[in-house]
């Protein structure tokens, strides 16, 4: 179960980062904003790589976008096959690939808190990211769903709604695969 779960993660993590990274190109014609090279600073202090600029600086950013996202994508697919399907566990997931991108910005002292960007950037990322959860979400949902129900949705099923004095399945058949 595990290697499935890391390898549809990997692959909904890398979809999801396409997309974003389609939707930043797309943003950034409309509205002229320029590239950042936040993810490939952060990736070069992590690794101790040496600072790039120009084509090089955009693949180590290509690098980081692709990479970050395919490995925060292994939690959605993990949320996926527990049976935490849909949009709405994909908008929680979008939190936490916007933790995951602070956490690393800061504390590579490459970024700064969100609550101290101007509101336009913080606006413009958070959609971004969004896209990134939204997408990774219904590829690893999709992926997940090839083995039935998670142990969750079981245990939802046996009472619709969240009610008390309904416990959990039995541990035999909490786990499909």
């Amino acid at each position: 179960m595990m290697r499935g779960v890391l390898r549809e993660g990997m692959i909904a993590g890398t979809a999801g980062a396409v997309a974003m990274t389609l939707a930043e190109k797309a943003e950034q014609r409309l509205t002229g904003r320029p590239d950042s090279y936040v993810p490939a600073r952060v990736l070069e202090r992590l690794t101790g790589m040496k600072e790039h600029h120009g084509v090089a600086s955009q693949v180590v950013n290509l690098g980081m976008h692709l990479g970050q996202g395919a490995l925060v994508g292994v939690l959605r697919s993990v949320m996926a096959h527990a049976g935490l399907r849909g949009g709405w566990s994909s908008l929680m997931f979008t939190v936490v690939r916007l933790t995951n991108d602070q956490i690393v910005e800061n504390a590579t002292g490459v970024g700064a808190p969100p609550q101290t960007w101007p509101r336009r950037e913080l606006a413009v990322d958070v959609l971004h990211k969004a896209v990134y959860g939204l997408v990774t979400g219904a590829v690893a949902d999709i992926l997940a769903s090839r083995g039935g129900p998670g142990p969750g949705q079981r245990h939802a099923a046996k009472e619709p709604g969240r009610r008390s004095g309904v416990g959990p399945v039995p541990r035999e058949k909490a786990f499909s695969r």
